[in-house]
């Protein structure tokens, strides 16, 4: 008899276990992951940008490192404010903010984020404008390519 019950426990257990993992929710992801393209910043320069994108439910952060901006002088971590605007589905744009990034030694690439936004199911993003803003200075940068290999789609 207590092999029964025993084996009548492991099942249930098992069952149980089963049907929680069903009924989580499904992981959300965005594809492509990273993604490059190029930006024009007037006087400041231009060059390719890499862009990478994660998301968690409806919040999504997306980091970016750009030979576009480079820093004058040395730049201390978490000073460079970032604005980064997409395409949101062809007809609307998210923007993404953030005020985080690592030392950049003088000369160096811009690197900022991660930078956040709303994300909804679907959404299909691509980046058109960058504001970037060091030591009170702003950098306007405008896309001059498309996302490669795509928009991301979270």
């Amino acid at each position: 008899m207590k092999n029964v019950s025993r084996s009548s426990t492991l099942l249930t257990v098992a069952a149980l276990a089963a049907t929680t993992l069903a009924m989580a929710p499904a992981a959300h992801a965005v594809t492509p992951e990273t993604a490059t393209l190029s930006f024009d910043c007037g006087s400041y320069g231009s060059g390719t940008a890499t862009l990478k994108a994660t998301q968690d439910g409806t919040a999504a952060t997306i980091d970016l490192s750009t030979t576009a901006v480079t820093a004058p002088l040395p730049v201390g971590a978490n000073s460079v404010r970032s604005t980064l605007t997409l395409a949101r589905n062809g007809t609307d744009t998210a923007t993404f903010t953030g005020s985080s990034n690592p030392a950049i030694p003088a000369g160096g690439a811009v690197s900022t984020g991660p930078l956040a936004g709303t994300v909804a199911a679907g959404d299909s993003l691509e980046a058109k404008t960058l504001t970037v803003v060091v030591f009170g200075i702003t950098a306007r940068c405008t896309a001059t390519s498309p996302q490669n290999p795509g928009p991301f789609v979270f």
